[in-house]
């Protein structure tokens, strides 16, 4: 269908709001925003979800700026004209039978009205109220009452703003909160895409364009996590940053705590194993904490008690305007150490070996939106699968999910949303500088969590071009910075030979699929060129390497003997094909192999996409096809082979 260009193509208040080029960013070297600790209830923290239904209005003018024009903002928007229900978490695609949303780019505005307790308006000092968003994709602008209190760029991280003085200088006890979203995804975005307009009026109608992207799955979007508004004291915790160190019988927990809005009279720090006792304690904003014989955090099938958690208890008091405040806040820890070899990668001094999948937040109706049912249910598929370890391809996911991964102990890959760079101008110092304080705000979200052993910067980046050198030198360079204590990649695709970025990672991460895009139908060229890719990059770069992606596509029901390709044996064929290689590499340098995809999920339309990607060995509904079983037999074979667990864990049937 037709689409009217934002703005005509026109710079201006409607368009993807330009970033400034900034100077090149030199890493460690400059002070990071303010703490993004998760909201938690405490004895001095209260917190309120905002999901469930939203006003919601597109922006259908043929500029895509009469929401900005008409400053709809400024007041209810169901005084601006048609509305309608719209569900949050969720992405707006596949909500209505409208099909202009299925596709829409632009702007969309969403709407919220909620009565706040007056406890939260009162007090000398009074709390302080922030409205925080988990994600909203892509480009965000937020009113409350009217007046604008945050911008942020990027789909997939949270933020927020301090609405306490709005609010509080506001008659009654109403906040209106108005979101205006953009998904527009240019050049120098993250994810890249661009804008193409077509000018053949005699085949496309007046200013018709389309949003085009080099990454291979739908650009979902809408606010895709919750929206809360939390309260601290005026004087609170604002950042807590943990590392740790052990042996057998005694860990080091190292901390740094930062406190704004008053200096602290006293700061108190508690650790707390999973029954509640004390087992070390501490004062002051820096420290370290000594935990005697301490219970380690290990990885699912590594451990008879995978995912340990501690958990810290920070306490402030501090006095404001001649009031004696507290403020508590209470941080999950697992203790676990990372370490990276020429042939190895070790967590807590043991060999890890990464046995499984790539992922997508996915699912129908609701897109990318959060939704526990799936969550809990993708994890009981992942334990059943003996899955140890995810890629969060392509972008970070939702930190509920993540919290399950510290508990449940999957380790994690934790990826940013550097996919699709292909562009030579998405190598810019324009993209540099916004890859990089993406980079900053996934580490500040995700630094204090032991399920991620691992950052990516970028999957399947342009490598082979000469800018990616120091583009992903500069990247890599400044996450380490943020963060000395974990190792950090991108996945590849390129050839070993021309890949400019794979100098700086420490893990080689190489996606393949031979014998689906490359020799499509030939299972026989497998052993020769999967021995090959591996061999060419270890000689190289002597690093371990992961099989970060391989798979093929298989239709549901659809069956072929000899395998064919679309077919459930094909998929299996190829899985055991390639495991037929891991198995001797995985004995010298391969520390890792992750399927191609856990489940089906939605893709553009296109000729070779059937109602989106195959690839899964569950479906986008999460049943398994028969690449499902060879997988879990796999997987458990791996794990009982390395594992000293008794018999009850490591024997499969356990999950069945």
């Amino acid at each position: 269908m037709a689409l009217a260009a934002p703005c005509g193509g026109a710079a201006g208040p409607c368009a993807l709001p330009m970033l400034p080029v900034l100077l090149l960013f030199l890493p460690g070297l400059a002070a990071g925003p303010a703490g993004m600790l998760q909201p938690r209830d405490t004895p001095s923290r209260e917190r309120r979800e905002l999901g469930g239904l939203w006003s919601f209005r597109a922006d259908l003018s043929p500029g895509r700026d009469a929401g900005f024009v008409q400053r709809w903002y400024r007041r209810p928007l169901r005084q601006t004209g048609p509305v309608i229900d719209m569900p949050v978490p969720a992405s707006f695609n596949d909500i209505t039978q409208d099909p202009r949303l299925e596709n829409y780019i632009g702007w969309v505005w969403y709407e919220k009205e909620v009565l706040l307790p007056l406890r939260w308006l009162q007090g000398d000092p009074a709390p302080r109220l922030v409205l925080r968003f988990g994600s909203a994709h892509y480009y965000s602008i937020v009113w409350v009452n009217g007046v604008q209190v945050v911008e942020h760029e990027g789909g997939h991280l949270p933020f927020e703003a301090d609405i306490s003085s709005v609010v509080q200088g506001s008659p009654g006890s109403l906040c209106r909160i108005t979101v205006a979203l953009n998904n527009t995804l240019t050049p120098h975005t993250l994810p890249p895409g661009s804008i193409q307009y077509m000018a053949d009026k005699s085949r496309y109608p007046k200013n018709y364009f389309v949003q085009n992207t080099k990454f291979d799955f739908f650009n979902y979007a809408g606010i895709h996590r919750p929206v809360v508004l939390y309260t601290t004291p005026a004087a609170y915790i604002d950042d807590i940053t943990v590392t740790t160190t052990s042996s057998d019988s005694l860990a080091t927990v190292q901390y740094q705590v930062s406190v704004v809005g008053s200096t602290a009279n006293s700061l108190s720090l508690s650790l707390r194993d999973q029954e509640g006792k004390v087992v070390a304690t501490g004062d002051g904003p820096v420290g370290e904490l000594k935990v005697l014989n301490p219970n380690l955090w290990w990885p699912y099938l590594m451990h008879e008690n995978p995912g340990y958690l501690y958990s810290l208890e920070v306490r402030m008091q501090a006095q404001l305007d001649g009031a004696l405040l507290e403020d508590v806040y209470t941080l999950p820890v697992g203790i676990r150490t990372v370490h990276v070899t020429s042939s190895q990668f070790l967590i807590n001094g043991r060999p890890f070996y990464f046995h499984g999948v790539n992922k997508h937040e996915d699912a129908d109706i609701r897109g990318k939106g959060l939704d526990w049912p799936l969550i809990v249910k993708d994890f009981n598929l992942l334990r059943w699968l003996g899955a140890n370890s995810f890629r969060t391809s392509h972008y970070p996911y939702a930190e509920e999910i993540m919290d399950l991964c510290d508990a449940y102990g999957i380790a994690v890959i934790d990826e940013s949303p550097g996919v699709g760079i292909k562009l030579p101008e998405s190598f810019g110092n324009r993209s540099l500088q916004h890859h990089l304080a993406v980079m900053e705000e996934l580490v500040r979200r995700d630094k204090n969590r032991p399920s991620v052993v691992m950052w990516s910067v970028a999957n399947e980046p342009a490598s082979e071009l000469p800018p990616a050198a120091p583009y992903f030198k500069t990247v890599i360079a400044h996450t380490k910075a943020l963060d000395p204590s974990r190792p950090v990649t991108f996945v590849t695709d390129a050839n070993y030979a021309l890949d400019h970025g794979a100098p700086y990672v420490d893990v080689i991460c190489v996606n393949s699929y031979f014998s689906w895009y490359h020799d499509p139908g030939h299972l026989e060229v497998i052993p020769l060129q999967l021995t090959a890719q591996f061999e060419n990059w270890y000689k190289t770069y002597q690093k371990p390497i992961i099989q970060s992606e391989y798979g093929a596509d298989s239709v549901p029901g659809l069956h072929s003997d000899p395998p064919m390709m679309f077919s459930e044996e094909y998929q299996q064929a190829m899985l055991r094909e390639y495991h037929s290689v891991l198995d001797k590499k995985r004995k010298e340098y391969v520390v890792g192999e992750l399927i191609w995809n856990f489940a089906d999920f939605m893709t553009n339309q296109g000729t070779t996409r059937v109602l989106g990607n195959k690839k899964g060995i569950f479906t986008r509904q999460r049943q398994p096809k028969a690449a499902a079983f060879v997988l879990r037999d796999r997987y458990w074979r791996i794990a009982n082979e390395s594992s000293c667990l008794p018999p009850a864990i490591t024997s499969h049937s356990l999950f069945l």
